[in-house]
């Protein structure tokens, strides 16, 4: 449908066709329009939707218990034909004046254009219960189609919007209810066990469980201590705490990412585009199909009658609308999206459910993707020509200006900083580690590149050490390294093997020394596995298997990888619990770290393309067989309105049931390859 409202902006894609005022955004934006009305009665609107169909079905109904069950003598001639035309009113009058309002605007061979000639021929050659029922079930079908893009939508804010209206705040130690939108930064709330946080803020409490589901997908307890990140959504399992507001109501991590999945859908996949472009190219052939069945049988048949021939091309019509395409596919893609936010992960468009469903290679990071990240200092070798504790101290402070894992393995071990120490001329080196200089003389601390960088000479071989080793150079001497480990995670093994069971191929890229990087691919049995990588070196080996027209899907933080990430067909970042600017990189989002969600995205990925193209399927064969029966005059103008709003109805309960899937790693198997 047209927007006719002048404050109304049209959108266009790429080619130049406009993407806005389709079938599709008018039944969304009813959808809309029904979610608002739901909080004041969700029964009432539903009833007032239905209630066109409701009087016109009452009355064709009666018109056809007059016609034949019960004749009446005073039932005919005009009488007849003003009570169809009262039938018709309620749910044929919209859709003509859809029509009219997009023939205005240029869309001629509009869904409702098709409809309303189609029906208002069936009046014109007598055929006036055909053409109520037509405009009928086609009313009902676009209220069926509203209700479940709006279950849809309702489904993906229920997963995620969960913020209570109202939040606690103390005041001066006394507590008020306060609309959570009117909370300022920097006020106090106060969480009493049971209730959900509504705004982003700092734990100012010792400590707290909280159930993260809203946010992750999972319920599993996640401990806080005091100074630590609490968002909204986050239910508190335990004691009374007090949290200091951080982030405004509609800033919050929740709010943000309920935006990006409702947003996702302006992200159209191929398949989606593919449909589109194809309905403007073949609602205009059948129409021309129509008019040539119409005309041409006047030539070549004996006994040629216009009524006859001419209520065979409003069959065809009829038949010809994409309906069932145009709604029920965008609905399967907003099905996936629904069922990866239910999941913890978050797709910023429906195209990247198609690409992850045929994804052939898996390439991710070491570190925070199949290992926890948190490191720990295994031993400490320092050449005893220097004082141990100053090295310490001051590689210490060094690392204070790095946000990576190792430095806060050193801040751990070593303990607070030294504000003594006056570091100058800091640098951060990339892919190497650090530099700067302590009273006039230069500190390294990094990988054992960054001693060859700066010909720093060593009596070591590097290749012996299995821990991620961090080097240190003082006054141009090598000092001696620091060793580190990271834990694998639990469900590492896990997406491992289900990825094989998909038939993914996986490679691991590391900047992390390559010792440490073979350690962890043995233990994981993953093929491919590189270390000692330097970004650049990253996107070189991704090339390589881009090169050979494969697709690849690379998993890492989303920031450091950034070259990689909009390299590869799809960036799926890890961690977006604690990363803005992960949620903002990465084409997928998982939300809580787990490795695992990622053949399960893969998963909803295949079975989203899959239901999507059981609609394609089942539509084009309906359509076909009902063409042809059409043309032939077998088939009447009922088994035209089954192949139309029939067809799209079956189309959309097959689309919904996508939401209905519980997905998990456990039911994954290669037989979806």
């Amino acid at each position: 449908m047209i927007n006719t409202d002048p404050n109304h902006k049209h959108t266009y894609n790429e080619q130049g066709v406009m993407t806005c005022c389709s079938l599709d955004e008018k039944i969304n934006k009813k959808a809309e329009d029904h979610a608002g009305h739901d909080h004041s009665g969700g029964d009432e609107s539903i009833l007032r939707m239905f209630l066109p169909s409701i009087i016109s079905l009452g009355l064709l109904l009666t018109a056809i218990a007059f016609d034949i069950y019960f004749t009446q003598s005073w039932f005919t001639g005009w009488i007849r034909v003003a009570w169809y035309v009262s039938a018709y009113v309620p749910v044929g009058i919209p859709v003509i004046k859809d029509a009219f309002l997009a023939i205005r605007k240029g869309e001629v061979f509009s869904e409702f254009f098709l409809m309303s000639i189609a029906t208002i021929g069936a009046f014109v050659i007598g055929e006036f219960p055909e053409g109520v029922a037509v405009m009928l079930f086609y009313a009902i079908g676009e209220v069926f189609q509203t209700l479940a893009v709006s279950r849809a939508k309702a489904n993906i804010k229920s997963l995620l919007d969960q913020r209570p209206d109202e939040v606690t705040v103390l005041e001066n130690n006394q507590s008020r209810k306060v609309k959570a939108e009117k909370v300022n930064i920097g006020d106090i709330i106060q969480l009493k066990s049971g209730e959900k946080l509504g705004l982003d803020g700092e734990l100012i409490s010792d400590s707290a469980s909280f159930n993260t589901a809203a946010l992750t997908g999972e319920s599993k307890p996640d401990t806080k201590t005091k100074g630590e990140t609490v968002l909204a959504g986050m239910i508190n399992l335990n004691t009374v705490v007090q949290v200091k507001v951080t982030t405004a109501y509609t800033d919050s991590k929740l709010g943000r990412i309920l935006e990006l999945v409702q947003n996702a859908t302006t992200q159209k996949a191929p398949t989606e585009l593919f449909i589109r472009k194809f309905a403007k190219v073949y609602t205009p052939i059948v129409v021309l199909l129509a008019i040539l069945i119409t005309v041409l049988p006047y030539f070549f048949v004996e006994n040629y009658e216009v009524n006859q021939w001419l209520y065979r091309a409003l069959i065809f019509l009829v038949i010809s609308c994409p309906c069932a395409l145009v709604i029920s596919i965008p609905l399967g893609y907003f099905g996936g999206i629904g069922a990866g936010s239910k999941n913890g992960i978050l797709f910023k468009g429906s195209n990247f459910l198609d690409t992850l469903a045929n994804i052939q290679n898996v390439v991710m990071d070491k570190t925070g993707t199949m290992t926890e990240g948190v490191f720990k200092v295994q031993e400490v070798e320092l050449n005893s020509a220097f004082n141990k504790d100053e090295i310490l101290q001051m590689v210490n402070a060094l690392e204070s200006q790095s946000t990576h894992p190792v430095a806060t393995a050193i801040h751990e071990y070593v303990g607070d900083i030294d504000s003594a120490i006056k570091l100058d001329d800091v640098e951060e080196i990339s892919g190497h580690g650090l530099k700067a200089t302590i009273n006039g003389k230069a500190i390294l601390v990094g990988n054992f590149n960054l001693m060859d960088k700066f010909s720093i000479t060593y009596d070591i071989d590097p290749s012996t050490i299995i821990y991620t080793t961090i080097a240190i150079a003082f006054d141009s001497k090598f000092v001696g390294y620091i060793t580190i480990a990271d834990r694998i995670k639990q469900d590492a093994q896990i997406t491992i093997d289900k990825l094989k069971a998909l038939g993914i191929k996986i490679t691991m890229l590391s900047g992390d020394k390559s010792t440490v990087v073979q350690f962890v691919a043995q233990k994981l049995d993953i093929p491919d596995a590189f270390g000692d990588l330097l970004p650049e070196d990253k996107v070189n080996k991704v090339k390589e298997i881009k090169a050979k027209n494969e697709t690849v899907a690379f998993i890492g933080d989303g920031v450091n990888d950034a070259p990689v990430v909009a390299l590869s067909d799809v960036g799926i970042a890890m961690g977006g619990l604690g990363s803005d600017a992960t949620i903002e990189t990465a084409d997928v989002v998982i939300q809580d770290d787990m490795p695992s969600k990622i053949p399960i995205a893969i998963n909803i990925g295949k079975q989203t393309k899959k239901i999507v193209w059981q609609n394609i399927i089942l539509a084009f064969a309906v359509k076909l067989v009902v063409l042809i029966l059409g043309a032939g005059g077998i088939a009447t103008m009922w088994e035209a309105v089954f192949a139309d709003v029939g067809v799209a109805l079956l189309a959309i309960l097959n689309a919904v049931r996508l939401q209905r899937i519980k997905f998990s790693s456990d039911n994954i198997s290669k037989t979806q390859h």
